[in-house]
């Protein structure tokens, strides 16, 4: 199956589908006119009088050198070639191709002046599975993601390493391994290809749909982490939530309710407990996970206005016959986006850390057992777990230091501000990987106290998640070595299988 994309208008359900299905994706064919009319008048400038910026000009601070006509293809090879500066760890295959898609998507609007070939290229890189090598390091989002976009074109022109399948191959040999010859590049094509914020947003863009499962994630853990507790659902009622007002928080509290509709534990004690109110961490769910949800709906709506966006220099305005410098390549919304999408991470897991904390210690946790073992003193229980958490919580609260403030000048102070989006976004998947396992600890702990509550039982839902998790975790009768429960259960987190097993879908 190929993901058709009409450039312009492609939404972030596509996206995921291509970056979690490993799909193709080829561009709707209707653009293919105004590609060709923008390459057209890029070739009329390569051989006009006229200085051009980077058609035939030198890049940044030395767009004064003009190129003479017969050199511009060397000056493209060139540009690639010497900004092939990334250092660091490959990024995964799925974000480079997803990386590749967005490129795609930007050439396709016909305003940057390549030739169709170049989409072709691309494409069949996609379909062949010809993953470029793009080290994730490197870039500071200013005129773009240039090193990382560069390990991106090296491998088009024949250079540079890719992927066959999970075979490090040079650029040339795996190109002629997947049937396709290098490109040669034209009039502005390797400009077109570095400027953008194709890698930033591909990173956002992971994080996001990871902040995304995290929040269905943590509804069901704080489920969970509520009945095991024998905390109130009356936070939960419809109509505080309502004279509030927030979307998100609406839409956490509903999905709450119905997880715990049905269960015995919170009926057995509706009437004849004497606590007046929960810790911050249960009464206050709702609306800390709600107004995270909030920032990751709005971070979506900026990533998939940029996915569709123009982001190289200088553009190609056909309908004007025109080429103008601009700074479209700028990332600060990415960089933006990534920070709130960070800040929105750090607060799922500092508030589902509290409520691991709550279930562990005796004094707040309604008569469940120290550090939930059923023999504390010869047994440890889930002491260490907990103080796993709270390491990782303080890690992520670290890594959501804001990016987007940290601008340092660069390029003989021609970029004196950049956005730091590749900072920005790269953290995302550290912080999401992190919240996997504060989350899978506290599904463990939830599941954990519920069967401390028997006979009483848990909600149907929640009863499917909690069997779901003893087929990977078993319950903790005895100390044993936890580090693999602890993966298994960060593994459920991160590939939603307990969300699955509870049911439960957020629409934005």
């Amino acid at each position: 199956m190929t993901e058709t994309l009409v450039p312009g208008a492609v939404t972030l359900a596509q996206l995921d589908r291509i970056w979690r299905k490993g799909l193709p994706a080829r561009l709707d064919r209707g653009c293919r006119g105004q590609v060709e009319a923008a390459a057209e008048l890029v070739r009329k400038a390569a051989e006009g009088d006229a200085a051009v910026y980077g058609v035939n000009t030198g890049f940044g601070k030395l767009a004064r050198v003009r190129i003479p006509a017969d050199q511009t293809a060397t000056l493209q090879r060139n540009l690639i070639l010497s900004h092939c500066c990334g250092v660091g760890e490959a990024l995964d295959h799925a974000t480079t191709r997803l990386m590749m898609v967005l490129k795609l998507i930007s050439l396709g609007r016909g305003a940057s002046g390549v030739d169709w070939r170049m989409i072709e290229m691309i494409e069949a890189m996609l379909d062949r599975d010809v993953t470029p090598v793009v080290p994730d390091q490197g870039s500071v989002g200013a005129s773009g993601d240039l090193a990382p976009l560069a390990h991106m074109a090296a491998v088009m022109i024949g250079e540079g390493e890719a992927w066959i399948d999970d075979t490090r191959l040079p650029g040339a040999e795996a190109l002629r391994q997947a049937g396709l010859a290098p490109i040669v590049l034209g009039p502005k094509e390797g400009l077109a290809l570095i400027n953008g914020t194709q890698f930033s947003t591909a990173c956002a863009l992971t994080g996001l749909w990871g902040a995304w499962r995290n929040l269905e994630n943590c509804i069901v853990t704080a489920a969970l982490s509520t009945d095991a507790i024998m905390g109130s659902t009356a936070p939960l009622v419809a109509e505080i939530h309502a004279l509030r007002g927030h979307r998100g928080q609406i839409m956490v509290a509903r999905a709450q309710r119905d997880l715990m509709e049905g269960s015995a534990i919170r009926e057995s004690h509706r009437d004849s407990d004497t606590r007046v109110q929960d810790p911050y961490c249960i009464r206050c769910q709702a609306q800390v996970s709600g107004a995270a949800l909030d920032l990751v709906i709005r971070a979506g709506e900026t990533l998939e206005i940029e996915a569709n966006a123009v982001t190289d220099n200088p553009l190609v305005l056909v309908a004007e016959e025109r080429i103008v410098s601009g700074g479209n390549f700028h990332a600060e919304p990415v960089g933006f986006a990534a920070d709130q999408i960070a800040l929105a991470i750090a607060e799922i897991g500092a508030i589902a850390q509290r409520r691991v904390a709550l279930m562990v210690d005796p004094n707040l946790s309604c008569d469940l057992p120290p550090f939930l073992t059923p023999e504390p003193g010869l047994n440890s229980g889930l002491m260490i777990a907990e103080v796993t958490t709270a390491a990782l919580m303080s890690e992520n609260k670290h890594l959501a230091n804001p990016c987007s403030t940290d601008s340092t000048p660069t390029s003989a102070n021609q970029e004196d501000h950049v956005s730091m989006a590749a900072h920005a976004a790269r953290r995302l998947a550290r912080m999401n990987g992190n919240l996997d396992t504060i989350l899978g600890v506290e599904a463990i702990c939830g599941a954990q106290g519920i069967g401390f509550r028997a006979p009483l039982t848990t909600s149907p839902p929640l009863q499917r998640v909690i069997a779901r998790l003893r087929e990977a975790v078993p319950a903790l009768e005895a100390d044993r070595y936890l580090a693999p429960d602890l993966a298994s259960a960060a593994a459920l987190i991160r590939d939603g299988d307990l969300i699955a097993a509870a049911g439960l879908e957020l629409v934005p």
